[in-house]
């Protein structure tokens, strides 16, 4: 297709921009995470839609909520962290033992979120995606490897019922 077939490609992932991000991922997540490096991880996101009916004006308003998500096979376990798309900074881990958990499963409508219920109040719901373009709401991370990876892991030996 020579010049034109890169058209059609669409858009393309800049690797060093995502490898550079993926060395970002890890530093943050080694810092809070002790022995860190025994986790795989991989970024995720959540949303938070909050409905609004102000009379005649009915509404929703999504808010995006970045992580960085580890996990340990040995000892079933997923770390979530609170990040921001410029990796700046970080928050507290979260931290959900497969035998702690009330509940988890991949949920498939809408969204391919993986939910985790760690007792009856609350729950987690995590996205995850091989790459997103949006940097100003999203990590530019290439990971359609780590995606497949996690979701083996969830399904096989997290997902709990």
């Amino acid at each position: 297709m020579g010049l034109f077939g890169n058209l059609f490609k669409g858009p393309q992932v800049d690797m060093a921009k995502s490898d550079a991000n993926r060395k970002k991922m890890r530093a943050l997540f080694n810092q809070v995470v002790e022995n860190g490096d025994n986790y795989n991880i991989l970024f995720g996101f959540t949303e938070d839609v909050g409905r609004f009916n102000y009379g005649i004006v009915h509404g929703s308003k999504t808010k995006i909520g970045n992580l960085i998500v580890g996990w340990n096979e040995a000892s079933q376990t997923i770390v979530v962290i609170p990040t921001v798309p410029d990796l700046s900074g970080c928050g507290d881990a979260a931290f959900y033992r497969r035998s702690d958990i009330l509940k988890a499963y991949q949920n498939k409508f809408p969204t391919d979120e993986f939910i985790i219920y760690p007792d009856r109040k609350g729950y987690i719901g995590i996205g995850v995606c091989e790459w997103l373009e949006d940097e100003k709401l999203y990590v530019y991370v290439c990971q359609d490897e780590e995606v497949k990876a996690f979701t083996d892991f969830f399904l096989k030996q997290f997902q709990k019922k």
